[in-house]
């Protein structure tokens, strides 16, 4: 079973930058993928960007040329670096895992139900 962290969350002024975490532990898969999600409130769960292990990235359209993630193989944590935070940014985030068998990942993102396993989010709040 894999069990995700997420941390970093924060409040932040419109323009500005943050950087989340998020750390698997647990029996994690040879091959798998990482993503970032994140819910407003009254909204769906929207896609951020995914990850694999092999290194291929994918980006959810209006997060493009803003946010960059990344991962740290040797410490099993993904990061999603945040720049020009504007107010439809403020949502939870949450992690996600998924195994892959593949070399890229799920074929069913960008839709919530192509990740399995959820961490318990990061509030990230941006102010105008």
């Amino acid at each position: 079973q894999v069990r995700l962290v997420e941390s970093g969350g924060d409040s932040v002024q419109s323009g500005g930058s943050l950087t989340l975490s998020c750390a698997a532990s647990g029996f994690l898969d040879l091959r798998y993928c990482m993503a970032w999600f994140r819910q407003a409130p009254g909204e769906e769960r929207e896609a951020v960007a995914d990850i694999h292990t092999l290194g291929s990235k994918r980006y959810g359209d209006s997060v493009k040329g803003r946010f960059t993630i990344s991962q740290d193989r040797a410490k099993n944590t993904i990061y999603l670096q945040m720049n020009n935070l504007q107010f439809d940014d403020t949502a939870i985030y949450y992690c996600a895992y998924q195994a892959s068998t593949q070399t890229s990942c799920p074929a069913s993102w960008p839709q919530a139900d192509a990740y399995k396993t959820w961490g318990q989010g990061t509030q990230v709040t941006v102010s105008s």
